[in-house]
């Protein structure tokens, strides 16, 4: 039996002839290190284009760049993983950052998730080819089920949604158990091709994420029920309380399957205020996490990847989300840490200058080979800390995978809630971005000549400092009370509605180096405040930064 990574392509499609090789460029035009806004819009647009025309507008899955260039659907992870990805982002877009979706899209993934569960058991499976019925059975795509009924049943109160959500869940504590794993013998008899994962990390126990937001959203009891027996099986087996990490232990070197189980525990803990566990979260952050990520957040695909810098942008997406959790706990540290992995990585990782590639040739007229080049603007995928392309033997190819568009996006929605709080303790303003709610408008100091924070309702105010910032500098205007300093943050008593704070300081430059522990050797870089100002590349193409 072939696993899931044997299907990652059509075997049946031929690539198309490639046009003689464009000269790249060194640095990449219109990098952006300061929008979470911005970055958001772009990957909808990218969302809003990906999908095959000759295939009943399902979606694409993977696209190539070099060494040939085009879009293409797959048998493992079209249907049964982007729609779910892409479904999440786009309605989260919509509902955090006021995206004005384009609804064909919308329904194009809801068709594509509703087909993926059309099969013989209400699981998320995959067509073993395009004009076939879903029959491919990877429990590595469950999470994206459950995410696509989530935000359908969340964001769209959508009645079939909820009912497929009811069945699935179900149908997993038929046919799985922690301890015994899948019942392959039925599920075969169903006529179900069965597509092993490394391990339950690897594949059904990713899902407890969707499961915890989706009892959040709707207050569905088996859905906390299957998310704590997952959890149980989690912490008895997995993570364990020293935070460590065990290739053995977690059964698979696959980063994504580790860090999304990680942001799903500290959902799952954060929705029943379970301080244990979140300490167990914590714990592996601190330690385990260190192995499989750099200061900025930067990640591998794969642990104990050797000779590339090629990470994945879903790997930052999820340390960011934790790192989000654990900051609204108090460890303030951590939003320092989300705010670096958002505009030192993740924001300059997303493809905004698409004039390196080329069309390819395309007699046929097929829908996935057209337009390549504008359709991946705003797209995530495999990047070096220093740009698109690693330097070493690197992944092989260049390619911006559609699925971690979603992914993506969905972790800078869950960022763009998390730049400002207001709740009983006043407004919290938590990272530095430029935004503005119905309580506050910020102006980030990377935008504007200082930090500026207009109130529009009277209250308390906290505003998180960063550490590198010179206190004895700090100046503050606009403000009718002195602040208080207090783990990590100023606090402001009462601010009046129409002031505007004014929290002045420069932004110190600095000098760090990105361990060689996780890249093919150390990276130098230059910073001015949490902005990287040059980085070290070795000669690599398509950059980001300017070179040391």
């Amino acid at each position: 039996m072939r696993s899931a990574a044997a299907f990652l392509l059509d075997p049946s499609y031929s690539f198309p002839t490639l046009k003689p090789e464009t000269a790249y460029m060194p640095k990449l035009k219109d990098v952006n290190t300061t929008s979470i806004l911005a970055a958001i819009e772009l990957g909808c647009g990218c969302m809003h284009n990906m999908f095959d025309a000759d295939d009943d507008d399902c979606p694409l899955f993977s696209s190539r760049i070099k060494p040939t260039t085009g879009l293409y659907w797959c048998t493992v992870h079209a249907e049964a993983h982007v729609s779910g990805r892409h479904l999440n982002a786009l309605l989260n877009a919509e509902d955090a950052a006021g995206i004005v979706l384009e609804e064909d899209a919308v329904d194009n993934n809801r068709r594509s998730a509703f087909l993926s569960q059309s099969g013989a058991v209400p699981l998320t499976l995959n067509r073993a080819q395009q004009d076939g019925p879903p029959i491919n059975f990877c429990p590595h795509n469950l999470r994206e089920g459950i995410h696509a009924l989530y935000a359908l049943v969340t964001y769209r109160e959508d009645t079939k949604a909820s009912a497929h959500a009811a069945s699935m869940i179900g149908a997993i504590r038929d046919y799985w158990t922690p301890t015994t794993s899948w019942d392959i013998e039925r599920l075969e008899a169903l006529g179900l091709v069965h597509m092993p994962c490394e391990g339950e990390l690897n594949g059904v126990l990713r899902g407890l994420g969707p499961l915890v937001k989706y009892y959040r959203a709707t207050g569905y009891g088996p859905a906390l029920e299957l998310a704590l027996v997952m959890k149980n099986f989690l912490v008895e087996e997995i993570f364990f309380e020293d935070g460590s990490f065990d290739r053995e232990r977690f059964g698979t070197n696959h980063i994504h399957s580790i860090t999304c189980v990680t942001s799903s525990l500290a959902q799952l803990a954060d929705l029943l205020g379970d301080g244990a566990l979140m300490s167990r979260v914590k714990a592996f952050y601190d330690n385990g996490l260190n192995l499989m990520r750099d200061a900025f957040g930067w990640s591998p695909e794969l642990v104990g990847q050797e000779a590339s810098d090629h990470g994945e942008c879903n790997n930052s997406g999820d340390i960011l989300e934790v790192a989000l959790i654990l900051g609204r706990w108090g460890y303030t540290d951590c939003y320092h840490d989300a705010e670096r992995i958002i505009r030192c990585h993740l924001l300059p990782a997303q493809v905004r200058d698409v004039s390196f590639i080329d069309e390819p040739d395309n007699p046929d007229g097929l829908d996935r080979l057209r337009d390549v080049a504008d359709r991946h603007l705003g797209s995530f995928g495999f990047p070096a800390p220093y740009g698109h392309e690693s330097v070493g033997k690197g992944r092989g190819n260049l390619s911006f995978n559609m699925d971690i568009v979603g992914g993506t996006v969905g972790s800078l929605c869950e960022a763009y809630r998390e730049i400002v709080r207001s709740g009983p303790a006043g407004t919290k303003v938590n990272l530095l971005f430029d935004v503005e709610t119905a309580d506050v408008r910020v102006e980030s100091p990377y935008t504007h000549d200082c930090l500026n924070i207009e109130m529009k309702r009277s209250g308390p105010l906290s505003v998180r400092i960063p550490p590198w910032v010179d206190r004895d500098v700090l100046a503050v205007q606009g403000a009718d009370v002195e602040p208080l300093e207090t783990n990590g943050y100023l606090f402001f008593s009462d601010v009046a509605a129409g002031s505007v704070v004014q929290i002045r300081f420069p932004l110190a430059e600095s000098e760090m180096t990105l361990s060689g522990d996780v890249h093919i050797q150390p990276i130098p870089v230059k910073m001015k405040g949490d902005a990287v100002v040059a980085m070290e590349n070795f000669g690599a193409d398509l950059t980001f930064f300017d070179a040391i």
